[in-house]
């Protein structure tokens, strides 16, 4: 048996979405573009589906750019609105690499964040305040809905008030790739100009994203070409990977509400046995502040990499707060922020769970992680 616990980087594909996406590959293959009969075909599709996640996500269709990831939606509202805007980039200090990154290309003011990995909002208007005095515009203010690593869902109605208050100029972006299949996207993600979201995070294909831009907000494309994504973005669409994020979405909506209540029991009894069962055990972050999915320990004296070989030996897919780079083992730059120490930092382990995990993979997990740890102990 194994238990995949690896939802947070990637979830299986909803049988909705493959049902969805399969006309595409085959009759119904066009480019969207065209004027011919195959083309239109594929054009309503690409039509009917962008009406589909604009409703998931609170838009107008108007208000939808595809894009091919997260990651690429991410760039495209950090680096597209800072090409309108000039000045400088705002983001917590645990965002996803591809929005750290891409302000940093830009120039970047980082705000902390508190020891449960909560953005500081003290810290973010003294950051603002400080931009204000300097003489620099803030150009765009980037603090994602939900953690990727630790699974806190920050505060953005009131970060959005102190970045309309403190830096009028500035969009607000936040990354929800994390929060979709756990919340509404909607209501929280109101307050923002820029919401991105990636398919393959809540039940859809990989290789498609979309990037929610409020009507009103100037945006420069990223990628240049035929501007097929009304001059936002460039490129011949996704038809079939669009469908399938506009099925996966769909479903997602559908069953969230159970899907949440089950999963947050299979979460609380999965964190809490390992807690009970490995000494010294310690949680990240507030479970309360979580989306109901996200598990992450610390096992101090274990290294990450090493308990992940051994829990895919036992049937564990999970991963650790950690980055191989240069080869050489990193603490994850999230828990540096909240304050973990580094070789705790070193000894983490993010077990995620999604729509498809079930009471047998926590009984795995539960079995499994207590006996690696304590043979990387020495027990």
């Amino acid at each position: 048996m194994t238990a995949y616990l690896d939802h947070a980087a990637t979830t299986p594909l909803r049988p909705e979405a493959a049902a969805a996406m399969l006309p595409l590959l085959s009759d119904r293959f066009g480019n969207p573009s065209g004027v011919h009969s195959v083309a239109r075909a594929a054009r309503q599709a690409l039509d009917e589906a962008r009406e589909a996640v604009a409703a998931a996500l609170g838009a107008s269709p108007g208000e939808v750019v595809f894009t091919a990831s997260g990651t690429e939606a991410d760039n495209l509202a950090v680096l597209g609105a800072h090409a309108l805007g000039g000045g400088t980039a705002v983001c917590s200090a645990i965002e996803h690499h591809a929005v750290l990154h891409s302000c940093r290309a830009v120039g970047v003011r980082v705000a902390p964040v508190t020891a449960e990995g909560i953005v500081d909002l003290e810290g973010l208007a003294a950051l603002l305040d400080r931009a204000e005095q300097d003489g620099r515009d803030v150009s765009v203010v980037s603090v994602m809905l939900a953690n990727n690593e630790v699974g806190t869902v920050q505060p953005l109605g009131a970060v959005a008030e102190l970045v309309r208050a403190r830096a009028p100029r500035a969009v607000v972006h936040t990354d929800a790739v994390q929060a979709f299949a756990w919340m509404d996207v909607s209501a929280a993600a109101a307050c923002a100009d820029l919401v991105s979201v990636s398919a393959h995070k809540f039940g859809g294909p990989k290789g498609v994203g979309a990037l929610v831009v409020r009507e009103g907000v100037a945006l420069a494309p990223v990628i240049h070409g035929g501007g097929q994504e009304r001059d936002r973005r460039s490129g011949t669409h996704n038809v079939a990977g669009i469908v399938g994020m506009a099925a996966a979405m769909t479903a997602t909506v559908a069953s969230r509400e159970e899907t949440v209540v089950r999963v947050t029991r299979l979460r609380d009894r999965l964190a809490d046995g390992l807690l009970a069962a490995v000494p010294g055990a310690v949680e990240s972050g507030n479970r309360a502040a979580k989306v109901a999915g996200s598990c992450h320990l610390r096992f101090p004296g274990v290294e990450s990499e090493a308990l992940l070989v051994l829990l895919d030996e036992a049937g564990v897919c999970a991963s650790a707060g950690s980055a191989c780079a240069s080869g050489a083992l990193e603490a994850s730059h999230v828990l540096k922020a909240m304050g973990v120490p580094e070789d705790e930092a070193l000894a983490s382990l993010r077990l995620s769970l999604g729509w498809t995990s079930t009471d047998d993979d926590v009984e795995l997990a539960l079995k499994a992680v207590p006996e690696a740890v304590a043979r990387l102990r020495g027990g």
